[in-house]
């Protein structure tokens, strides 16, 4: 079923995934501030609409405006990095669970060390 553009899910949806990529580009290390511009290359939306999105996830808690420039750029909020990465891993959670013999909890020493050795509970 396709969403008519009036959808408010459509919406939300667009939202979700100015979340992720966000929290992927700075989980990658490739960016913690995007302008809508930047947005556009991942995203199936106009610099006009993320620029409204990013608005609202503004308005939300989500992101933060960043002072200063020409262009406006927002980074992720503490509870945008929550909610980016809580909405990321459902997004991509057949691909991403753990194999055969890795820790599969995400609060574990290991994930927070990238040692594999400091895992709780292959002890």
């Amino acid at each position: 079923m396709t969403q008519s553009p009036d959808d408010p899910r459509r919406g939300l949806a667009a939202q979700d995934e100015v979340l992720q990529v966000m929290y992927w580009l700075r989980g990658e290390g490739l960016s913690t501030e995007v302008s809508a511009a930047d947005l556009e290359r991942f995203i199936g939306r106009t610099e006009l609409e993320l620029e409204g999105i990013l608005e609202r996830l503004s308005a939300l808690g989500l992101v933060q405006p960043l002072p200063g420039g020409p262009i406006a750029r927002y980074i992720l909020t503490s509870q945008g990095v929550r909610e980016g990465g809580r909405r990321f891993a459902d997004e991509f959670a057949d691909m991403t669970k753990p194999g055969h013999g890795e820790c599969g909890d995400p609060e574990c020493e290991c994930k927070q060390s990238g040692n594999p050795a400091d895992c709780r509970h292959h002890a």
